[in-house]
């Protein structure tokens, strides 16, 4: 597929002959290729198109997308356009057998915003036809706005006249256009000088700096943006070849998107703005073109901007970089950063790893070098998280990379993480968390802050239900057993945990109770399952 009318379009191919195929009792698999795909939606693809075999039960003989995958895409707000001219991936009128495509449609939780598919079988040379002709419309070749995707296929429809072309359908809003911004930003300074005059090659741990300018169709700078960039630096794209894997005597040979060497925001003030980072080690060393994409939001409206430069020369080495022994600073947490090793989460929490560095961090996925995290010891399977780090606005030297784990069994596991500066010195962190289950109440953390106290007090606890309202009790007991104190709320939490109830203590008459130790005890309930669980602690009031 041809996008030089589009060059803010960054283009992925993955290609399952370029990968390792594995046995199976079930016939010849490509894991790899179901991992790629799915981390590749989950990241926000803006169009998957897939060509090739496909059935009901999902793509290719190898089943590199399954209604399994479909049924557990975790993308909301972030979803694709899925396009797969193959055969009867969403044939749709049978209630009794329900297909990969339908599975990814109704996802409440991700995959497609719309599918361009099939109901039926269909041709190779006429998915061929297909593809180029859809094409041409649904990137908008030549035009500032490209058609909306129900319109694109229209218009392929009616340059096609064989009479299979029935069998291709648009299933979502025939109206909605997909999320291309507007042009334009513009990338015009590297380290202080007009690209047009620029002979700067991006070397591997240099200090780099970037200017640039959102402006209008004439190219005027739009002096009221005010907002927040994203930049995207590339490496040289990739030569790579397929393995073969099939012994059919024939390997194809395809270029792709460079490795991500950095990946970061920076504000925008009155239609401009700059931003720094230090080039990663791991940068391929011949010097080559690379690319820089920009996207932009501006505050408080929806109207974003999208640019791309594709002059940025980059490779070598600055053999007079400071020097720099230490790897980044890492911290870790479950499903939000009020979160403390050993907790509670659903089974299908989120890691998120806050990493700090001087000269920041390496994405650049160097042999050895990627960003992963491996659970529970299993060092055979490690999970790459590269694509989901991103530096903080104006900061390249901190960053988050959020990932969301799926799936997982009830009770405790732990996650090894580990990262890499961009002079390829690592550092590991490690947290630990207790999988509850999604049919089960459960409170940890269970604590009074401050303790002791004099005037006040808060009830603390973790636990994993957010998102849904929770009846919580407190009640204040003497050593004794006398209830001195009770206080009934339902609190809605967007996390997991909980501070909500706060106590001056003093009972139910308003009375300031005495100095002591008491025991107080916390009965949680879910107002949509009525499961309770409840836990006892103590207090010091001086």
């Amino acid at each position: 597929m041809c996008i030089r009318d589009r060059p803010f379009i960054n283009v992925k191919k993955i290609h399952s002959d370029a990968y390792q195929q594995e046995s199976s009792s079930a016939g010849d698999r490509y894991p790899e290729v179901n991992e790629t795909i799915k981390n590749n939606i989950e990241v926000g693809a803006l169009i998957v198109n897939y060509f090739g075999h496909g059935g009901e039960d999902g793509l290719a003989k190898e089943y590199i997308y399954t209604k399994n995958l479909a049924n557990n895409l975790k993308n909301k707000n972030r979803y694709s356009c899925i396009v797969t001219i193959t055969c009867q991936f969403t044939k749709f009128d049978n209630p009794q057998r329900i297909t990969a495509g339908e599975l990814t449609y109704w996802n409440k939780e991700g995959g497609a915003i719309s599918l361009v598919t099939t109901t039926r079988s269909i041709a190779l040379s006429l998915g061929v036809e297909f593809n180029k002709r859809l094409a041409e419309n649904l990137f908008g070749y030549g035009v500032n706005v490209p058609e909306t995707p129900a319109e694109a296929l229209r218009i392929a429809k009616n340059d096609i006249s064989n009479n299979l072309r029935r069998v291709v359908f648009y299933i979502g809003d025939p109206a909605m256009h997909l999320a291309f911004p507007k042009k334009n930003v513009r990338l015009t300074t590297i380290n202080d000088v007009p690209v047009n005059q620029s002979q700067e090659v991006l070397q591997a741990l240099s200090k780099v700096k970037m200017g640039g300018q959102v402006v209008d169709e004439n190219g005027n700078v739009l002096t009221n943006y005010n907002g927040v960039l994203s930049a995207k630096v590339f490496d040289k794209r990739v030569e790579r070849q397929t393995l073969n894997n099939d012994n059919q005597g024939f390997v194809f040979n395809f270029t792709t998107l460079g490795e991500g060497i950095f990946n970061g925001q920076a504000s925008v003030t009155n239609g401009n703005f700059e931003f720094e980072f230090v080039v990663p080690r791991d940068i391929q060393i011949p010097v080559g073109t690379g690319r820089v994409n920009f996207y932009a939001e501006k505050e408080n409206v929806l109207d974003d901007q999208a640019g791309v430069d594709l002059s940025v020369q980059i490779g070598g080495l600055n053999e007079n970089a400071p020097e720099d022994n230490r790897g980044p600073d890492i911290k870790l947490f479950m499903n939000d950063e009020s979160f403390v090793s050993g907790g509670i989460t659903n089974d299908s929490p989120i890691l998120i790893a806050k990493l700090e560095d001087t000269n920041g961090i390496n994405t650049a996925s160097g042999i050895g070098h990627d960003m992963i995290a491996i659970l529970d010891g299993d060092e055979s399977n490690p999970i790459v998280v590269n694509d989901y780090y991103q530096a903080e606005v104006d900061d390249f030297t901190k960053g988050t990379t959020n990932y969301q784990l799926r799936d997982l069994e009830k009770g405790l596991h732990t996650l090894t993480f580990k990262a890499w500066d961009v002079y390829n010195n690592s550092a590991t962190a490690e947290i630990q968390f207790i999988v509850a289950g999604d049919d089960e109440l459960k409170i940890t953390k269970v604590l009074n802050y401050p303790n002791p106290f004099v005037n006040y007090t808060e009830f603390w606890f973790n636990h994993n239900r957010p998102f849904e309202p929770l009846e919580v009790q407190v009640q204040v007991f003497t050593v004794t057993g006398k209830v001195v104190w009770t206080k009934n709320q339902i609190i809605n939490t967007d996390g997991f945990l909980s501070r909500d109830i706060v106590w001056d203590g003093r009972d139910d008459f308003g009375d300031k109770i005495g100095k002591g130790v008491y025991v107080y005890k916390i009965t949680v309930k879910s107002t949509l399952t009525n499961k309770q669980t409840e836990k006892f602690e103590k207090l010091v009031i001086l």
